[in-house]
């Protein structure tokens, strides 16, 4: 190495290792805390000065494995990670006035041991520990080794395998050490994917832990305090990194309240359900409640289920904060609170695509339309039952946004209920037959002889619209409105079933993650079918999720239900709900 460059490597420790290669086993190895000034300085020996490198001597930090092996599956990610470069004037940040530009220029040309950042930046007044020195020092000693091996010699001078020896005995306590931790994390890593569940799946899961209850007179009567969980075990699976296989077991003990009415009778309807009740087997059994498949196909998002489809697996629900995965444990507690009810019309087995068209401008963006089928009952061969003779739900959905804080959809959903079947049942017929949200009228004003009671089958056309509008990142507020047209197949069985309702949320209130969310609505209902039952089913919900850590929170809560069952005499419920969910 010629007698300029090493002038201009002993001028500072910190210019040598910043000249030469930093290595990613260096990022990967612990950060030492003692770090080599970056301070340009002049110095006249053309020896390392023993004194200024024992001011720099190693510290022993054991990392933890885990944050080892996070390191070391990391390392080339990022803004941190270097790339090798051929020419000096790569770098956007060193100049040909610099000091050390001659001593840069020289490693690049002669020894090609010069690596610099993805943006173009080379850092050269970065401070450097003597970990990252001594594995660059390797990293050039290794490429001096390729230079003798293919003949090129005569690029290395005696003087420069004399000062390389020497740079090599002396950190030659940090070069091993380097060596060894590398070679461990090697061996742990092995270790770990020997050992790992897949490589292609990974479990997720959630637990809910709830204690709640009701109160007044007579609902207060009624029910008792309860703790309910539900457990939710998913195995996402990807095969081409893009796509996803959700194979979902759930098992649940949390069945919902039973409301009275004025004379102390059961109220049999789904207005006091929890996100917690829904997909719950009721006594901790397990079932695989979710098997689906999602998948690019060109520019269309395709979504394929073959159990426990939803129509909110695939269309944008346009209800941050108060909706979560499907009535999952971190958005609000009400089944009404946490999406539009249109949504929950149907449910199953059957295919959906997400179609993005149109180029956007500035204010209106780029748009989608979603189309989808769901059959309840595409898995039974009965008359009158399957893919296409059963109950099911055909949705439509048009989907646009205005400017960068402004979401709106609206949606058209056609399906067909069989005799008995809740208009709003989310598939969930078989464990919920009263639905999963809405007045029991609501639910089974189709196909209902308003004279006789005879139950027959039903169609169902609904409509609706949804909004969610983020004027700051600390206020989000979200409304939505459906309508139902039901037509039945007997006589005096038709009805008409509305619901609406709006949200605000405060997401990290009072700390990052937190939310306060506030909602007001009305229940699905059907009016004009029965004497005595025409009031508006009011409900407002508070709650409050609190993240205690990334993988718990806690949510306390107030369900107000005012004239349960569609009518004034009854007297208003209040649930109060306190939701711990553990996610992982």
């Amino acid at each position: 190495m010629s007698n300029l460059l090493w002038k201009s490597l002993v001028v500072s420790p910190a210019v040598l290792g910043a000249t030469l290669l930093v290595s990613a086993t260096a990022i990967a190895a612990p950060n030492a805390t003692t770090e080599v000034s970056t301070t340009e300085t002049t110095v006249a020996a053309e020896v390392v000065q023993p004194e200024i490198l024992a001011q720099a001597a190693p510290t022993n930090s054991d990392s933890k494995v885990i944050d080892q092996v996070n390191n070391y599956s990391t390392e080339g990610r990022g803004n941190n990670s270097l790339s090798q470069v051929t020419s000096v004037s790569q770098f956007s940040d060193v100049q040909p006035t610099d000091w050390a530009f001659q001593a840069l220029q020289s490693l690049v040309e002669r020894y090609g041991c010069i690596a610099g950042y993805p943006n173009g930046t080379y850092r050269g007044n970065r401070a450097l520990t003597r970990y990252e020195f001594a594995a660059g020092l390797n990293a050039c000693l290794d490429r001096v080794n390729e230079l003798i091996a293919t003949a090129t010699a005569d690029l290395v001078t005696k003087q420069d395998l004399a000062t390389l020896q020497r740079l090599q005995e002396e950190f030659s306590a940090e070069l091993a050490t380097l060596r060894g931790r590398v070679d461990a994390l090697e061996a742990r890593t092995a270790e770990l994917e020997a050992n790992q569940f897949s490589t292609t799946t990974k479990l997720v899961g959630e637990a809910i832990f709830a204690v709640t209850d009701v109160f007044g007179d007579r609902s207060g009567e009624r029910n008792n305090t309860v703790f309910q969980d539900r457990v939710r075990l998913g195995l996402q699976t990807s095969f081409t990194g893009r796509d996803v296989l959700t194979t979902r077991l759930t098992a649940g003990n949390a069945t919902p309240f039973t409301l009275a009415d004025n004379a102390g009778n059961d109220i049999n309807s789904a207005e006091p359900l929890q996100t917690f009740n829904v997909g719950s087997t009721g006594a901790n059994d397990v079932e695989i409640d979710r098997l689906t498949y999602e998948a690019p196909l060109g520019p269309v998002q395709v979504y394929l289920a073959a159990a426990g489809g939803k129509h909110s697996h695939y269309t944008a629900v346009n209800n941050p904060y108060f909706f979560d995965r499907t009535d999952g444990g971190n958005g609000s507690l009400s089944t009404l609170s946490s999406e539009n009810p249109i949504y929950r019309i149907g449910g199953g087995a059957g295919l959906a695509l997400n179609i993005p068209f149109g180029q956007g401008g500035s204010i209106i963006k780029p748009s989608s339309i979603t189309v989808g089928y769901l059959a309840s009952e595409a898995d039974s061969p009965t008359s009158g039952e399957g893919l296409f003779n059963g109950n099911y739900a055909a949705l439509g959905q048009l989907n646009f946004g205005l400017g960068d804080r402004v979401a709106l959809a609206a949606t058209y959903v056609h399906g067909y209920h069989g005799t008995g079947s809740a208009l709003f049942d989310g598939g969930e017929q078989d464990n919920l037959g009263t639905g999963v949200v809405g007045t029991n009228l609501g639910n089974l004003a189709g196909g209902s002889n308003r004279l006789t009671g005879e139950q027959s089958p039903y169609s169902s056309n609904s409509f609706g619209l949804s909004a969610a509008f983020r004027p700051s990142d600390k206020l989000s507020i979200s409304g939505f409105i459906s309508y139902s047209d039901v037509t039945g197949f007997g006589a005096n069985d038709n009805a008409e079933v509305w619901s609406y309702g709006v949200g605000v949320a405060l997401p990290d209130f009072g700390k990052r993650g937190n939310v306060l969310g506030v909602f007001a609505g009305v229940q699905p209902y059907a009016r004009g079918i029965q004497a005595g039952a025409n009031d508006l089913p009011y409900q407002v919900e508070g709650f409050y999720k609190y993240r205690v850590s990334d993988n718990i929170s806690i949510t306390p809560g107030v369900i107000w239900l005012s004239s349960p069952g569609q009518s004034d005499n009854n007297e208003d419920a209040f649930i109060g709900t306190l939701r711990t969910t553990f996610t992982f």
